[in-house]
């Protein structure tokens, strides 16, 4: 089949587009960066180089397309995140449809249940509802939890402050995802084409409370008694714009915290667990951190 991704080389895209071709797909791989065609061309895959808010551009990648994978490119120093998650899903929904594509993977967020109260993930109710539109399209929501690899922003925290934090109770629980289940999740169902209808499929690797996170971090960066901080708001958010994150972002994942302590987040998922996507413990995780950072 012929399955065109989006995403890049991304820590998804590009481990899904491998899967794809190990399967024996033609797979076209959108990127706006022309540094990485080469890279993509390595994988076996075809580079389409342009930007996704060119409607033109993305028909023309969609166009001849068995299957889609969709995503939303995350922006930090957005104003705005359900105004540009609007934009891109009405771009991406008008091009499958100019296209004529019948099967799209959409990696969407654990908290898409709500329009508001979750934080970043709130903003996925609009991108899953504009495909939810498409009339004869098969649509499977790919709803992960928070990502392994943020982690890594984390480790710059832990070691200058001795702490890691956030605006949530230790004993709160967080659903967490490794890219790669998302990604395998993601090649299974386009490589079959099992799904039909507008379906949504949770992934989450693995579930640990802020308390035990702290604990797994800290025996990878070699800080056994790593503790877990509940900040209020003001200073999380703080902390988050001096990260590099705009004011607007900063609110959006402090409500995402709260969210999390109140475990309203969760709610949707726990309802549909049993049929749930996910093998990669964090444990394993941490283990890559410690070789990482330990060096």
């Amino acid at each position: 089949m012929k399955i065109t991704v989006t995403g890049s080389l991304g820590n998804i895209s590009k481990r899904l587009t491998e899967q794809l071709i190990l399967k024996g797909h033609n797979v076209t791989v959108i990127t706006q960066s022309p540094d990485k065609v080469t890279a993509i061309e390595s994988l076996g895959a075809i580079p389409a180089v342009g930007s996704l808010y060119d409607y033109d551009f993305v028909v023309k990648a969609f166009t001849g397309a068995d299957a889609v994978y969709v995503m939303i490119p995350p922006n930090a120093k957005t104003d705005d995140l359900k105004r540009e998650m609007k934009i891109l899903s009405d771009i991406y929904a008008r091009a499958i449809e100019a296209a004529g594509v019948k099967y799209v993977a959409n990696l969407s967020g654990i908290g898409a249940q709500s329009p508001e109260g979750n934080g970043p993930s709130s903003a996925f109710y609009f991108s899953e509802g504009r495909l939810n539109q498409l009339e004869s399209v098969n649509v499977l929501h790919l709803r992960p939890g928070m990502f392994y690899t943020n982690q890594h922003g984390n480790v710059g925290m832990i070691q200058r402050l001795g702490f890691m934090a956030n605006n949530f109770e230790a004993s709160a629980t967080i659903a967490m995802t490794h890219p790669h289940d998302i990604a395998d999740a993601a090649a299974e169902a386009l490589d079959t084409l099992s799904f039909s209808g507008k379906q949504i499929k949770y992934v989450v690797s693995d579930e640990l409370t802020g308390g035990q996170l702290a604990q797994a971090m800290g025996e990878a960066l070699g800080r056994p008694d790593l503790p877990w901080v509940m900040l209020p708001d003001d200073q999380l958010k703080q902390g988050i714009i001096q990260g590099g994150f705009s004011q607007h972002m900063a609110d959006n994942f402090a409500e995402m915290g709260r969210a999390i302590g109140e475990g309203k987040i969760w709610e949707q998922y726990y309802a549909d667990k049993a049929n749930a996507y996910g093998t990669r413990k964090f444990a394993d995780f941490a283990k890559e951190l410690s070789l990482i950072y330990n060096k």
